[in-house]
């Protein structure tokens, strides 16, 4: 495992979402389009294994659910090579669903297209973008890496989540996340 930070190469503040057609754990093939309309979209690029993930999907489960009607949607998407990290596999992503409860739509990218299209590098690797698919925040969730929100003494994510619902865009300085790398074929 080795510890990568964000990457700011391929996607600025601003920049337009890239597009993605990618099959989700809930049977249903998804695009950018399907969220159309959304206030907010946070893309998630994440997995089942890493240890800097998985203390972090209860607080990405609560913003989904005290955002969503304020039009909120997020999306996590697994692109980890299935072949070495078996754990990561599309039915293995069923079972982490359904074990941490997950009430947002989780996608897998075998190809390894669409991280490669935002620049992400990492797991967790969030990418908040306003109703007109502008990236506005791309940084960490908040400051206890590896730890679950409750360590934490920042709340960046949810602050900038706030901002775009609020007003289209946000403002919250951006540090990089921190986690895994993501796993390359």
């Amino acid at each position: 495992m080795a510890l990568t930070y964000s990457s700011y190469k391929a996607l600025q503040k601003e920049s337009i979402a890239p597009d993605f057609f990618l099959p989700s754990i809930d049977g249903k093939n998804y695009s950018l389009k399907d969220f159309k309309g959304k206030k907010a979209l946070l893309i998630v690029f994440m997995c089942n294994h890493c240890p800097y993930v998985r203390p972090k999907v209860a607080k990405l489960a609560e913003l989904q659910s005290n955002y969503a009607k304020k039009g909120l949607q997020i999306v996590g998407i697994n692109a980890n090579d299935v072949k070495k990290f078996p754990e990561d596999s599309f039915e293995n992503m069923k079972k982490f669903a359904k074990e941490f409860k997950l009430n947002f739509v989780y996608l897998f990218d075998e190809s390894q297209q669409v991280p490669k299209k935002f620049g992400a590098t990492c797991t967790p690797d969030p990418f908040l973008f306003n109703e007109k698919m502008l990236l506005q925040y791309h940084g960490r969730i908040d400051d206890a890496h590896g730890e679950s929100h409750e360590g934490s003494s920042t709340n960046e994510l949810e602050e900038a989540i706030i901002q775009v619902l609020e007003n289209g865009k946000s403002f919250v300085p951006a540090l990089p996340s921190m986690g895994c790398n993501i796993k390359w074929k």
